[in-house]
């Protein structure tokens, strides 16, 4: 089908403008299943078109935002019950054979007053004169009856043009009403009654009908007929008729019989405060129990709501069993797989759009919109078909221009898209739609405090819209469609449209909420997850909106660090060279700390000392920008650096000099002053960690039993304050000593590690568990290639500190096979590698391990005998290679 508003927007006839539409096949298969279904009821012989009390199932409905496709939808499920040629080929052939007459009508036309029931009425009425060529007694009657009192003096026909019913079978309809009055007079043998006025041929039929003569009965003998004929022939009377046209279809000869599927598009037009259309399109939905009725709207229909119970006249879960929404032990998300005959249309595919945009224009068979600028506009659209058609038409309106489009052209909203979002929205909801825009999920408390309201019921009526998606497993289960979010942002058209004041009011409002609702939870039960969440938030909102006060964003950078597990707080970037606000300079203070885990240690240092350069942080936070860059200093090996600033952030005194003592007493460590380290653990305490710290001083000097007493002490500590980053560290570290002496114990104990480091970020523990696997395997093959595998992904990570970790497992590797001159050449390794005096020690456990005397005199400072600490390496060595001879 040709979309002619893009084929007459250029004088260019060389390119074919095509309506292309985006397989849907998901949501043919669900009309084509109903279909299948309401078929079978109404051929079944318990079917009964007079029965006015049997739930209805005659219904599917389509519902969605404002631009998301519905129309699109329907028109093509119009046409493909129309002719099988109209059908894409993915869509597969319908099981039925029963004869289809499919009428859409769009509501948008029809809907401005109630009396705009009657175009409803006449255009299922002129289709079925089209189609079935033959008259409908019983409604033509009542109809015409109706006709002369609504209309009086204004012939049907006439009508029919002057509001925009014709078509092919326009005609058709008055001379079918005709001849409907002549078969009801001849059955009621009276010819005269042929030209008289409605009145007398409707008191004759009734009075028949009363009398119960018989061929009266046969040609409208429906229950009711007589009753409704009776009554005052209003807009009231005639919402009623469609019981009668029902009635009349049923009667038809088995060659005439067809089944209507009638299409309603834009119910949202319909709405009122009264409901007052609503109720009228109802009652022709529920006296059709013979016709099939696809709806489509930008909300589910609520008629299986109890709460609208005198409203509409059938209501509930009972009446309309396939409307009422699912209702199992756990809720399910609206986005999730739909139940029954409510289903919500989905937001096209990055594929979906590619194909759409690239068969929608075509020249020389080749795609008009080339695939940069059509990746441009997908992107953009977040899957919004309106946002295509509008992509498509501003590429039309560029070449009009003699300029040839560029991707650049299409970084950008169209202001038609948030016309037709707010266009049914009460001016409370547009507030509130401009409020959540600045959150990426909402609940309706945040909602309702990010826009400075005092009451939570606009923000429950927002949030049933379907621009807002619900997923009740979400920490904040809403969200604002992302096309339409950044329609909002961008909107410099709309009356009321919001100043850059307005937005830093909301703004603040928002950071503030979202700090109250973290504080608060954090006092009954602290949400790791709750915490990630409002930072990411909270970040964006002050760092965006230049919002002055970092507030409680500093006590959560805190927690968040607290723990090291490092979840990725995936900000937006910021197109600020240099950060300019607290709020920028703490962004990127956390993304740092959080991206040492994927990025080299240089590339922290140097991102947490242009952070430092700034000044803009207050000063706990510096400190721990120091504290950071410092760690950093470390794993590069730049212990010197790395003392500086540690010994800085512990004179301060602050929040982190607990982790500061502990990086001081590591670093003593690291130098080979073990008394000097042991010293300071007693004043470490559980902030300091001060039984990792002592646990690493005694596996380092092979007290194997001392050391997994002390990582076992403190990953109970851990799992007592919930912290999961430490207990994994710790856990790390056990295995590591425990590796040493005893493989099978040390199989056992890394899985545990593995399970404990899984979902964390921490790369460098993870690192440090492959070695521990090396240690365990020294003596066995395969070690020494997996050792250079190892050293590869170091390098990468940027973590050189952990190069002496593996070289010191392929010294026992070695050691254990007796192999001395690849021993040699570790050994080698180890002494280029701790040159600069940290780690040495590890040359002298290499040493020790192989019963080497030391080529000079020793300058760790171990906090035992020299002779134990030889011998207690050397011992390892000797019940490993037992281990390895008995195989236990």
């Amino acid at each position: 089908m040709a979309d002619l508003r893009a084929l007459f927007s250029s004088n260019n006839p060389s390119f074919d403008a095509a309506e292309a539409f985006t397989d849907r096949q998901h949501q043919w298969a669900l009309v084509a299943s109903a279909l299948e279904e309401h078929l079978r009821h109404t051929a079944g012989r318990g079917f009964d078109v007079e029965d006015l009390e049997a739930p209805r199932t005659n219904v599917i409905v389509f519902h969605g935002v404002g631009g998301v496709g519905k129309s699109t939808l329907l028109r093509k499920i119009e046409a493909a019950l129309t002719a099988a040629e109209h059908r894409p080929d993915q869509w597969g052939a319908p099981t039925w054979t029963q004869r289809l007459l499919p009428i859409r009508i769009d509501l948008a036309r029809s809907a401005s007053t109630g009396s705009d029931f009657e175009r409803v009425i006449l255009t299922i009425r002129l289709a079925l004169a089209g189609e079935l060529g033959r008259t409908l007694p019983s409604f033509d009657v009542a109809l015409r009856h109706y006709w002369e009192h609504a209309h009086p003096g204004e012939p049907l026909d006439e009508y029919i043009r002057r509001t925009g019913l014709t078509g092919r079978f326009a005609g058709m309809l008055p001379q079918q009403l005709q001849a409907g009055v002549g078969e009801v007079a001849a059955a009621l043998q009276l010819p005269g009654l042929v030209g008289s006025a409605a009145q007398q041929l409707t008191s004759a039929l009734v009075t028949a009908l009363r009398e119960r003569q018989e061929r009266a009965q046969a040609l409208a003998g429906a229950t009711r007929t007589a009753a409704l004929l009776e009554a005052t022939p209003d807009l009231e009377a005639l919402s009623y008729y469609p019981h009668l046209l029902a009635w009349d279809l049923n009667q038809l000869p088995a060659k005439k019989r067809l089944t209507p599927v009638i299409l309603l598009d834009t119910f949202e037009d319909t709405g009122d405060r009264h409901r007052d259309f609503e109720r009228l399109l109802q009652r022709l939905v529920w006296l059709m129990p013979n016709t099939f009725f696809v709806i489509g709207g930008r909300s589910r229909l609520p008629w299986a709501d109890t709460a609208l119970h005198g409203q509409l006249d059938w209501t509930g879960p009972a009446a309309w069993p396939g409307l009422a929404p699912s209702a199992p032990l756990v809720p399910q998300p609206r986005t999730a797989a739909p139940a029954g005959r409510q289903h919500l249309i989905g937001d096209l595919s990055p594929e979906d759009c590619e194909a759409h945009l690239a068969r929608r224009l075509v020249q020389d068979g080749q795609p008009l919109i080339g695939a940069g600028i059509r990746a441009a506009i997908t992107a953009r659209s977040h899957g919004l078909p309106l946002h295509l058609d509008l992509a498509v038409s501003r590429f039309l309106e560029i070449r009009r221009t003699g300029r040839t489009p560029t991707p650049a052209d299409f970084d950008h909203t169209f202001p038609a898209l948030l016309a037709r979002t707010l266009s049914d929205l009460t001016p409370e909801e547009r507030h509130l739609l401009r409020s959540v825009a600045l959150l990426d999920a909402f609940d309706l408390d945040l909602a309702t405090r990010t826009a400075g309201l005092t009451h939570q019921a606009p923000a429950r009526r927002l949030a049933e819209r379907p621009l807002v998606t619900e997923n009740p497993y979400a920490l904040w289960p809403y969200h604002l469609h992302r096309a339409i979010r950044s329609a909002v942002h961008d909107d410099e058209h709309s009356d009321d449209r919001w100043t850059p004041a307005d937005w830093h009011q909301a703004a603040t409002r928002a950071l503030t909420a979202l700090g109250d609702q973290w504080t608060s939870a954090t006092a009954l039960a602290p949400s790791r997850t709750l915490l990630v969440a409002c930072l990411r938030q909270g970040l964006r909102l002050a760092r965006d909106h230049r919002l002055p006060g970092l507030g409680w964003l500093i006590d959560a950078a805190f927690v968040y660090t607290d723990d090291s597990v490092w979840e990725p707080l995936a900000l937006p970037t910021t197109t600020a060279e240099n950060p300019d606000t607290p709020a920028d300079a703490l962004a990127e203070l956390l993304t740092a700390i959080a991206r040492r885990q994927h990025e080299h240690r240089h590339r922290t240092a140097d991102r947490l000392t242009a952070v430092l350069d700034t000044r803009l942080l207050p000063a706990e936070l510096t400190e721990m920008a120091l504290y950071y860059r410092a760690k950093a200093h470390k794993d590069l090996g730049q212990n010197d650096a790395a003392r500086a600033g540690m010994r800085q952030v512990a004179d301060a005194d602050g929040r982190l000099a607990p982790r500061a003592r502990r990086g001081l007493a590591n670093l003593a460590r690291l130098a080979g002053d073990f008394p000097t380290a042991l010293a300071a653990v007693p004043t470490l305490g559980w902030k300091g960690r001060h039984h990792r710290v002592l646990g690493d001083i005694h596996w380092s000097q092979a007290d194997t039993a001392a050391a997994v007493a002390a990582f076992e002490a403190g990953r109970a500590e851990a799992e007592q304050h919930g912290a999961a980053g430490e207990r994994a560290m710790t856990q790390v570290r056990l295995a590591l000593a425990v590796s040493f002496a005893d493989p099978v114990r040390a199989d056992d104990e890394l899985a545990l590690a593995d399970q404990f480091l899984d979902g964390l970020d921490q790369r460098s523990n993870s690192l440090l568990a492959q070695v521990v696997a090396l240690i365990k395997d020294a003596g066995t093959g395969g070690v020494t290639d997996r050792a250079q595998s190892l050293h590869a992904d170091i390098e990468t990570a940027g973590l050189p500190f952990l190069h002496r970790f593996v070289e010191l497992a392929l010294a026992f590797h070695h050691a254990v096979h007796g192999e001395d001159q690849a021993l040699a050449a570790t050994i080698g390794r180890l002494r280029e590698l701790t040159a600069t005096g940290d780690f040495a020690y590890f040359s002298d456990i290499a040493h020790f391990m192989a019963a080497l005397p030391l080529p000079e005199p020793a300058t760790t400072r171990w906090t035992k005998n020299e002779d134990d600490v030889r011998s207690a390496w050397r011992g390892l060595v000797q019940t490993r290679q037992e281990h390895l001879r008995t195989g236990n």
